[in-house]
């Protein structure tokens, strides 16, 4: 159900979202009421700081890591800035909670050594705040403060192992799916070469002897004796005619030289779980040779992967057409795409794949709102 949805909606639908807001809910319910017993001011401040947060995490959640930008920087200045001005505001059995889900946040950003330091300097910060704002023991500070570090801690490390799970869950299908497409190309090459036989021996050999056939019955029709038969005239008619027929299953076999690359691009693309993507493949787009297909797979493998990983696209379209002298693969998608675009290695390997056939590369904005990626590979590229 959920894959129906849109990329932000999914991860704000997520199951570990819907906990995140069972806790910032625990803390609202733990909060409010009692600082709002102390003082009308101190319950309206304990709301709007609360809110401020739950606004900064849904932005958080709404965007993929590997989409953060500039601004979201304030959106982490605004998490810890809320959670620790709610803490500030007086003692409270719930507050510190926030600093878990901080903890999660600080997990995406920084790389073991960051997260290190970014962990200590907060339990610092909250260890300040029990001592002189909550005015409670040394005993009971240093007891809260590692009780809730060590929470950060665990949450801190679940993410990390569920986002390296995904990586390389998400790894792994795109190699389950580079393997059916190789496997596929590998199919049809071996199709392709027994075509090439057949037609050749077709050629050669059967067509030969259907030639001197052909000849022998021609010097029998010259001699007096048999000139007149019926079954000679008959005989010559059915190698005329055997003869045109070979010609023509040998020119049919010839019309499909080349690699179709229909299914290997399908089972390119059906382990993605994303982006959903509509194949055309004309009739007459088929690939010089083995260089020339995987050069073609490998270039839709990479645009479908970029579509997905940075777009987070939904829907793709892949075309694989021949025009004029020749083959183009075009791939258009409905993702988010930052302009100018800056070409990462995918990218750049990608051109040099296609310059080193003689083809050409372009990058340009899709009218479904994200990328599209143009390729063109002369008909005979790598022949």
């Amino acid at each position: 159900m959920l894959d129906r949805l849109p990329r932000p909606l999914q991860q704000l639908l997520s199951p570990l979202a819907l906990a995140s807001y069972a806790a910032w809910a625990a803390v609202w319910l733990g909060s409010v009421g009692m600082l709002a017993a102390r003082g009308a001011a101190l319950g309206w401040a304990a709301r709007i700081a609360l809110l401020v947060f739950l606004a900064a995490w849904l932005r958080v959640l709404a965007c993929a890591p590997r989409q953060l930008r500039w601004h979201d920087d304030v959106v982490l200045l605004a998490l810890a800035g809320s959670a620790f001005a709610l803490i500030a505001l007086g003692p409270t059995g719930t507050a510190p909670i926030l600093l878990v889900l901080l903890a999660c946040v600080l997990a995406e950003r920084f790389d073991t050594r960051g997260l290190t330091l970014a962990l200590l300097t907060v339990n610092l910060l909250l260890l300040v705040l029990l001592r002189w704002r909550w005015q409670v023991s040394w005993t009971y500070a240093l007891t809260s403060v590692v009780a809730y570090g060590a929470f950060q801690v665990f949450a801190a490390l679940v993410l990390r192992y569920a986002n390296h799970a995904e990586a390389m869950a998400e790894q792994l299908r795109e190699v389950n799916a580079r393997l059916l497409a190789t496997r596929s190309l590998l199919d049809e090459s071996a199709r392709d070469a027994e075509r090439l036989r057949l037609s050749r021996e077709l050629h050669d050999v059967a067509g030969h002897k259907l030639t001197a056939l052909k000849l022998n019955l021609r010097a029998l029709a010259r001699d007096p004796a048999l000139a007149g038969r019926r079954e000679l005239a008959v005989a010559a008619g059915l190698a005329d005619e055997l003869l045109a027929d070979l010609r023509g299953v040998v020119r049919q076999l010839r019309q499909h030289d080349g690699l179709e690359l229909g299914e290997a691009l399908r089972r390119l693309a059906a382990p993605l779980p994303r982006p959903q993507v509509a194949i055309e493949v004309a009739a007459d787009a088929r690939a010089a040779d083995a260089e020339q297909a995987e050069t073609l797979l490998r270039i839709a493998q990479e645009g479908l992967t970029n579509a997905a990983r940075h777009g987070g696209a939904r829907r793709a379209w892949l075309r694989l057409a021949r025009e004029g002298d020749a083959l183009a693969l075009h791939l258009d998608d409905d993702g988010r795409v930052r302009w100018p675009l800056v070409p990462g290695h995918g990218l750049t390997g990608m051109r040099e794949r296609v310059e080193r056939l003689g083809g050409t590369l372009e990058l340009t904005p899709s009218r479904h709102g994200g990328l599209r990626l143009a390729a063109r590979l002369p008909a005979g590229a790598g022949a």
